[in-house]
């Protein structure tokens, strides 16, 4: 591979064995971080973005992907760290990554060499916390970061143990947590732990104390928690309420004797700080080492593809990006995407195409609410729920198009595909730049189909859900179909729906595929059994059998094949395996 010219140390790794620490001149590494992934270096894996920001720092840090849990081949390869260790479960929560939402074992993985499913473990956060414990005795901190420990910072609901578990850190005999996405948290709790200096009032992390901290919101404990469903509600509402920077305060729970500290969030990034992490040295590369098992899955997709921001205000109730990322959008600048899609042409493989160029959700870049901006998110309000937006978020696509618009027309980028989600209920609401910006996905960042995501057409679900009704979605569809005649193309919607999320029967599904049909005018090709995961107000009702908000009794399908009958509804088991062989044609054709 070329050097990329704009990281002039592109064609390097951060060391995963002896040999390159030795070729380094490593006695030591500074920090050890430890992954439920093989080691991809990439901007979108979570790991990475730490180690590379801790190498710009001046620290010596080594990676040890997916280690062998049942040894200590993989675990002391690199000797033992000088400052601490940090330990994530990967770029996917452990539990779903090797589950599906009915708790049948997946056979493949994404980011695991060769693509069989046989090195990530279960609950990864514990079982790699674990292993460093039983290798290295009386070792230095341990330090846990990424979506697995960060969902599970307070008491949470577990679907696949079907119980309230205590705050991650008590299980996992951790030391200390990052939670969210962390960046300056992680800065000042490495210069902290290497100055030997005090780090529990280091905001965006959470630790175990034997007190209280008194002016911090008190959590109903983790026995009230057990006895009362209605406490874990207020609870979870207090949890998910304090997310935001300037407006949360601090969250202190106890657990047993005692209790976990959560300190207030740290800052976001700035523009200029996020686009310094974008142009750290990343390779884009799987390590040498994970080669001879085989290629990752992933790398087909984010190698080539664009983060624009982060964040996301959508507040899908069953979506955790709100409670991880924040509900705050934090935009990088233009120049710097730009260059990003420049610097792709370095690469000998790059035939230009560009698999994505979006974010959680692509059509948020470039705008956020002044309120919002100034005091903080709302408690108790929601930008945008089922029924309506809130009168002070003005959806404004005009940037995102002017940065598109830069991106496609670099001499040497033959498409850049939009493939993130898209909420057609901004497009719609936007009424001076909508229109400009969907006739631009359609003319130049789709091929043959755009996917949205609706996941369900009936009211009394789409309220439990925090998903827009279902004539924002005949609107658009109108709007999107008269966009294609008018170019001359034929190019199509496709759903994303969900079965058996709270609320949700069998007759709703069969009043959905009506809808689907006669409405639609389509057969759906994929849906999704919904899976309670950490850190959702859809979790709380899966569990609780209530709705969050009046705390009155709702149906929750619980039974495995009563669930898989309501995918069956939408989509009949006998089709799934030919409509899930054209959409994977599709998205074949997609990339180029």
């Amino acid at each position: 591979m070329q050097k990329n010219h704009n990281n002039p140390l592109a064609t390097s790794f951060l060391p995963t064995t002896r040999a390159e620490m030795d070729k380094l001149g490593w006695d030591q590494c500074d920090v050890i971080l430890v992954s439920g992934d093989a080691y991809i270096d990439s901007p979108f894996i979570g790991v990475a973005v730490v180690g590379r920001m801790l190498e710009k720092l001046g620290y010596k840090v080594g990676i040890i992907g997916q280690p062998d849990y049942e040894s200590d081949k993989d675990i002391k390869r690199l000797g033992e760290p000088r400052l601490y260790w940090g330990v994530s479960g990967g770029s996917i929560d452990s539990m779903v990554a090797n589950y599906t939402a009915t708790k049948k074992f997946r056979n493949s993985d994404d980011y695991t060499p060769g693509g069989k499913n046989n090195k990530r473990p279960d609950r990864a956060v514990l079982v790699y916390t674990n292993l460093i414990r039983r290798y290295f005795k009386d070792t230095v901190p341990i330090v846990l970061g990424g979506i697995e420990a960060s969902l599970r910072r307070v008491t949470h609901y577990d679907y696949w143990q079907n119980k309230l578990k205590k705050p991650i850190l008590f299980d996992s005999k951790a030391d200390i947590l990052i939670y969210g996405m962390g960046e300056i948290a992680l800065m000042q709790l490495t210069t902290a732990i290497n100055n030997k200096t005090d780090y529990k009032d280091i905001r965006g992390i959470c630790y175990i104390s034997k007190e209280s901290v008194e002016d911090y919101h008190q959590l109903p404990s983790f026995k009230e928690c057990l006895d009362d469903k209605e406490k874990y509600i207020d609870l979870f509402d207090l949890f998910y309420d304090n997310n935001d920077p300037i407006a949360a305060k601090g969250l202190c729970q106890a657990v047993d004797t005692r209790y976990a500290i959560q300190n207030p969030p740290c800052d976001y990034l700035n523009e200029e700080e996020m686009d310094q992490v974008s142009s750290l040295p990343f390779t884009r590369e799987l390590h040498p080492y994970h080669r001879p098992d085989g290629k990752v899955k992933c790398l087909e997709t984010i190698k080539f593809s664009i983060m624009t921001h982060q964040g996301c205000w959508g507040e899908c109730n069953f979506c955790a990006i709100g409670v991880h990322q924040g509900r705050t959008i934090r935009t990088r600048s233009e120049d710097s995407i730009v260059q990003e899609a420049k610097d792709f042409r370095e690469y000998k493989d790059f035939k230009g195409i560009i698999s994505d160029l979006g974010g959680p959700t692509a059509n948020m870049y470039g705008y956020e609410c002044d309120k919002k901006l100034k005091l903080g998110t709302c408690d108790h309000q929601r930008c945008v729920d089922s029924k309506h937006l809130c009168s002070s978020m003005k959806p404004d696509h005009g940037r995102i198009i002017d940065m598109n618009k830069k991106v496609r027309e670099i001499p040497g980028i033959r498409k850049a595909f939009v493939a993130s989600g898209i909420r057609y209920d901004l497009i719609t609401e936007d009424k001076k730049y909508g229109y400009k910006y969907l006739k631009s996905l359609v003319n130049d960042h789709i091929s043959g189909q755009m996917k949205v995501a609706p996941e369900h057409t009936e009211q009394k679900v789409l309220d439990l859900m925090g998903k827009p009704g279902k004539q924002t979605l005949i609107d658009f569809k109108k709007l999107y179909d008269q966009l294609n005649k008018e170019a001359g193309k034929q190019q199509f919607l496709t759903y994303y729906l969900i079965a058996a999320h709270p609320g949700c029967e069998e007759k709703d599904m069969h009043n959905l595929k009506q809808f689907t049909q006669h409405e639609l005018k389509m057969k759906p090709e994929q849906a999704q059994v919904f899976t309670p995961t950490p850190g959702t107000y859809s979790a709380v009702m899966y569990y609780t059998e209530m709705d969050p908000i009046t705390r009155k009794k709702i149906f929750v399908e619980k039974d495995t094949k009563r669930k898989e009958k309501q995918k069956e509804i939408i989509v009949p088991k006998r089709d799934c395996k030919t409509k899930h062989q054209k959409v994977n044609r599709l998205n074949q054709g997609m990339q180029g």
